[in-house]
């Protein structure tokens, strides 16, 4: 395995949300420099265009798969946006990154995910380090030239850091997006009632989406090492051993929500910890809020009575992540 995922290592030993002080801290402080909340704020009216042409694609009264025809569609073309690469290119994106996720998301039932998370790996890696010296020579506005830019006292990115983390924001900025729109859209069914309110107030969407990050988050749980060997709640975990602390269950904890296996979309206060806490807060929740922001608000307006098509909600094979492979919806 080793020899196998040495390449996959090579870049994802390098990803801001795997590194610890003090090489955390100057990657984030130079990633802070590049989205900052003025760039994901000056977004919004190319994320309603965006979602307003996904929509148009889908052909109301029919049965249509909710993740592969909006939900995967909708971050991955703002992501491709945001580092200046053609739309077009997502199809082949779409399998390196679902390689990539077999190996990330400690899929259970893949016995082949070690060796397609390398050629994933090796694709991807290959295409941003191309797009990378391609902005050397032609710098533009896209995220990429911004981070190509970005300089503390130290300097400013390495080539593998570069790619590396033109790979981190293509992968996390679209699997847990897709996974939150699917999950939000299976919550809303699964509980008309709230649909229903959803509709009435359009002003809700945005406790909404805290409620269903909450509900069912697109990240189902984080792994880590342990570092020293200590007893926990009667376990004793030693040093080397992978823990995974289950985040969806943290955010259903009764000591911390009243009700907390009930969805409520105007549920205050919700300090869920989906995006993380602490130095690893996830840079891309500004991101992933607007756009879930956007497109749930605009589901349920153009389609108030949506509902479940013909089948079951089929799930990713994953530990961490968590969302639907396919969800059958009739838009109406």
């Amino acid at each position: 395995r080793r020899d196998i995922l040495s390449g996959v290592m090579r870049y994802l030993n390098l990803w801001l949300v795997f590194k610890a002080p003090p090489e955390h801290t100057r990657l984030r402080k130079l990633l802070n420099a590049v989205f900052t909340p003025a760039l994901v704020g000056a977004m919004e009216p190319q994320i309603r265009d965006t979602v307003d042409q996904i929509l148009d694609q889908a052909d109301s009264d029919r049965e249509i798969d909710f993740m592969t025809d909006i939900a995967v569609l909708l971050p991955a073309y703002v992501i491709l946006d945001m580092l200046g690469v053609p739309r077009a290119d997502f199809p082949r994106i779409k399998l390196w990154s679902d390689d990539l996720r077999l190996f990330i998301g400690t899929a259970r039932a893949e016995g082949d995910k070690y060796r397609r998370a390398r050629d994933g790996a090796d694709q991807m890696s290959d295409y941003f380090r191309a797009v990378i010296a391609q902005r050397r020579c032609a710098p533009g506005e896209d995220v990429v030239s911004r981070m190509l830019a970005a300089r503390d006292a130290s300097g400013g990115l390495t080539d593998d850091e570069l790619v590396a983390t033109c790979m981190l924001i293509l992968f996390g900025g679209h699997e847990t997006t897709t996974n939150l729109l699917g999950n939000a859209v299976v919550a809303l069914l699964d509980h008309p009632a709230q649909l229903s309110r959803l509709v009435d107030e359009p002003g809700l969407v945005v406790p909404a989406v805290e409620e269903f990050l909450r509900f069912d988050g697109p990240s189902n749980s984080i792994a880590r090492v342990v570092g020293t060997e200590h007893d926990l709640g009667g376990k004793t975990l030693r040093q080397g051993d992978r823990v995974f602390a289950m985040i969806n269950a943290a955010n259903r904890d009764p000591r911390r929500f009243d009700n907390p296996q009930s969805l409520d979309l105007g549920r205050t206060p919700n300090r869920h910890l989906t995006f993380g806490q602490g130095l690893h807060f996830c840079l891309g929740a500004p991101l992933a809020r607007l756009e879930a922001k956007v497109c749930l608000g605009r589901l349920v307006a153009r389609y108030p009575a949506m509902a479940n098509g013909e089948g079951p909600v089929e799930w990713i094979d994953a530990m961490v992540m968590r969302g639907p492979a396919r969800l059958p919806l009739v838009l109406r």
